[in-house]
């Protein structure tokens, strides 16, 4: 990337150090005399060159940026190395808008709704997707670690227990209310069981299972039973090695080694406790547990236990009335807390200790009946006050701060042959905004209680995060709100699901149908006059229809464009030609995308200008537009795999009249004898490089995507559709409620898992009078 004679868009003019100099003399002066600044110099500003390559972001480059304007060049912050503010002391405050589960896909596939977010915010980076993305944002370690108490992870304090209004919306109360009920209210429904997987009678997967025939009417005051299996994997599966027993009381009716029926594969030391030696003189089989268990049991018993459905499926038995620890203490979106978890949190208890062998089925029995016991006599009030999201993201966090802490002198030596620099653990900066009597606030998935602590926030809805961010975000000069569009949405709209979609989308944007030619035309003639317009991907001939046409792939929408624009109804190679995208569902929107393109705040002053040689330099290019007015950076395209350039460049001006007035000359400018096409930019910013890498890797796949029948838009897209035009609404709703000089910073994570990678999406600016960001 190359700059045309100037820095961050303003030219310096000889002697504008020695004015820079005297202008801060004279305010020091002023400001000894108690004079004020102009309302001009108040003004904060931001400046980034986010324009072609250089428009990846870090996590660890974002948090720079948010670290210095939080707390300015205290506390040994400094101004980030990828743009700069300022006047940062100026700033009214800064606010984080977080999409959770959102990627840079998503904003492009749904573009058009994002209505707001496209017009306002100025400056736009590609984010590299990162773990525990929250956390990076601010740095760990800030106060996340459990209080350990007599209950053990729980607190006394009452600045730690939910509102009463906030327990609504707690998944064990939205499941059971409030009001304390009976044992036989939190057994599971057959459909419950048959969801969970749980043997049920006359199932076809459950043939030759032994019924516990306890058939008797269950009352409140039925007998609770605690049931734990360990397992080892065998030729047959997962079989039983060992049961336990264990009564309401907590005494132990059963501990018995089993011998497995088939030859054991992996006996899951680790794990199970068993050992092949423990093993050898053992007599009892699975047949016999059965039919002590059948004698065990009353009629009418309760068995208890943490993912119960594993158990009774490696007993191979039916029991009709069963209470799962691991469903009773619900989660949002059916995640479940593991056992060792809630022993602690709840109960105060040890359990699967990393010095035992293996775990103890009798104690995991015990712990799972503790835990049914507490929930009854309790209520699902005072479970939900013990807040177990915000104990478990605090003890995961100060597990992840100690394994670093252990971890970091080896890495250090494997860093030190690598000749890298060691990577140190960021600082969490809200612990300096707190000493300083700054509270930072922090809205949505996870919150900050009084104490400084975070905590999962029991609220779902949206709506209901925006009305709190209304009323707390003027008190905060630093805050996080975030936003989701549900588990719904994340379950049917998965990452590869979602690429394919904008995959597709992109490549009939990319692609023209030029035609009909002669039998006898000549392609060279077609592609060298097509390829005036851009980079070409692929050409091919079609040859189904009566004449024949000829398909295009460009590699980037301007091109696609011009050639639609300048090209149609043109004679090439001696046809009077129709140039045109294929019609299909999908794109019956893609003249209003284009023109929204055209319009949206990062192509302002951009133009595009193609039909370049490529012998051409980027010296030979400033040396020609050296003389259009106000030219602030020139970014000429390069091909990711060779790294030699292509036939177009784009060009930004530091106002929109000045790249309207470089139209005008640069259409039918001949450089080195070529004569040049150019139009207003589409895909200038970090779009461009993210087109190039989508176009890519369909190439790879042989460009299938382009040719698949588009389907009829389902009712679960239209829904999100009016999902994503209602979360622009509510950040725009947001934006519009905060002080002029906030620095407002929208954030899309991006996604990283087993489904796929997608790079995330940043867009900020700094709010000014007018309502959108000025810079």
């Amino acid at each position: 990337m190359g700059k045309a004679g100037c820095v961050n868009g303003y030219k310096r003019p000889a002697g504008a150090g020695e004015e820079a100099g005297e202008r801060q003399a004279a305010r020091k002066r002023r400001k000894a005399d108690g004079g004020g600044r102009g309302p001009e110099e108040k003004s904060s500003r931001l400046s980034a060159a986010l324009f072609g390559e250089d428009c990846e972001i870090s996590c660890d480059q974002l948090y720079e940026l948010l670290k210095y304007a939080a707390l300015g060049k205290c506390h040994n912050a400094t101004q980030p190395s990828w743009c700069r503010i300022y006047h940062q002391s100026h700033l009214a405050g800064v606010v984080v808008i977080v999409l959770h589960e959102m990627s840079q896909l998503h904003f492009y596939k749904f573009y058009l709704q994002f209505k707001h977010l496209r017009k306002v915010f100025r400056h736009r980076f590609t984010l590299t997707p990162c773990a525990n993305f929250l956390a990076s944002l601010y740095g760990a370690g800030a106060n996340l670690k459990p209080q350990n108490t007599a209950q053990g992870l729980t607190s006394t304090s009452s600045e730690c227990i939910p509102k009463s209004s906030d327990l609504q919306c707690d998944p064990i109360i939205r499941k059971y209310g409030e009001k304390k009920r009976g044992l036989t209210s939190y057994t599971l429904t057959l459909e419950e069981q048959k969801k969970n997987d749980y043997p049920i009678k006359g199932s076809p997967g459950c043939k030759g299972y032994i019924h516990t025939e306890c058939d008797q009417q269950r009352t409140d005051s039925s007998p609770l039973f605690g049931l734990d299996c360990e397992m080892c994997l065998t030729a047959k599966g997962n079989e039983v090695t060992r049961v336990s027993l264990v009564d309401a009381q907590g005494q132990c009716l059963l501990n018995e080694l089993v011998k497995p029926e088939s030859t054991v594969v992996n006996y899951r030391t680790r794990f199970s406790g068993i050992t092949k030696k423990m093993l050898l003189p053992v007599k009892t089989r699975l047949r016999d547990i059965q039919t002590r268990l059948k004698k065990m049991l009353p009629h009418d018993a309760v068995l208890v236990g943490h993912s119960l459905n594993a158990d009774l499926q490696a007993l191979e038995m039916i029991h009709p009335s069963v209470i799962d620890t691991s469903l009773l203490f619900a989660r949002n979106e059916g995640r479940r807390f593991k056992l060792k978890f809630l022993a602690k949190a709840v109960l105060g208890k040890e359990i699967q200790c990393e010095q035992k062998l293996g775990h103890d089925p009798a104690e995991d029995a015990r712990a799972a009946l503790e835990l049914a016991q507490f929930f009854i006599e309790q209520g699902p009030a005072k479970v939900a006050e013990l807040n177990l999201e915000m104990l478990l993201t605090t003890e995961k966090l100060a597990e992840v701060s100690q394994n670093k802490a252990a971890l970091q002198p080896q890495g250090h030596r494997v860093q030190k042959q690598l000749n890298e620099p060691p990577h140190l653990s960021k600082p969490c900066f809200l612990d300096c905004l707190q000493v300083t009597g700054q509270k930072p606030l922090l809205l949505g998935r996870q919150e900050l209680d009084s104490s400084g602590l975070c905590q999962s926030n029991l609220s779902t809805s949206n709506k209901q995060i925006l009305q709190r961010a209304l009323q707390d975000v003027p008190l905060s000069t630093f805050s996080i709100i975030q936003f989701s569009l549900g588990p719904e949405y994340i379950a049917s709209h998965l990452p590869a699901g979602l690429c394919e979609k904008v995959r597709s989308k992109l490549t009939d944007m990319l692609t023209i149908y030029a035609g009909p030619f002669e039998e006898s035309f000549c392609l060279k003639s077609v592609k060298k006059e097509f390829g005036r317009c851009g980079p070409i991907q692929s050409l091919t001939v079609v040859t189904e229809t009566y004449q024949p046409y000829v398909c295009i792939q460009y590699e980037v929408l301007e091109a696609a464009q011009l050639a639609v624009e300048s090209l149609n109804g043109a004679e090439v190679a001696g046809s009077c030609i129709k140039v045109q995208r294929r019609v299909t569902a999908a794109m019956l929107d893609c003249d209003v995308l284009i023109k929204e393109l055209e319009l949206d705040v990062e192509n302002e002053g951009v133009i595009y200008v193609a039909g370049l040689k490529k012998s051409i330099t980027e010296t030979d290019l400033q040396e020609e537009f050296s003389q259009l007015q106000d030219l602030e950076t020139l970014f000429l395209p390069k091909d990711l795999q060779s790294g030699k350039h292509r036939n177009c460049c784009f060009l930004k001006f530091q106002t929109s009249q000045s790249a309207v007035d470089a139209l005008e000359v640069i259409n039918g400018w001949t450089v080195k004898g070529r004569k040049l096409r150019s139009r207003n930019a589409l895909a200038s910013g970090h779009l461009w490089r993210w087109i190039q890498q989508m176009n890519h890797s369909n190439g790879k796949q042989g460009g299938n995507t382009l040719y698949e029948k588009t389907e009829q838009l389902s009712d679960s897209e239209q829904d999100t559709r009016k999902k994503v035009k209602k979360l622009d609404q509510h950040i725009k709703k947001l934006y519009r409620s905060l002080q002029n000089n906030t620095l407002c910073v929208v954030l899309f994570p991006g996604v990283n898992s087993m489904h796929g990678s997608q790079s995330g999406l940043g867009l900020m600016g700094i709010k000014d009078d007018g309502g959108r960001s000025a810079c």
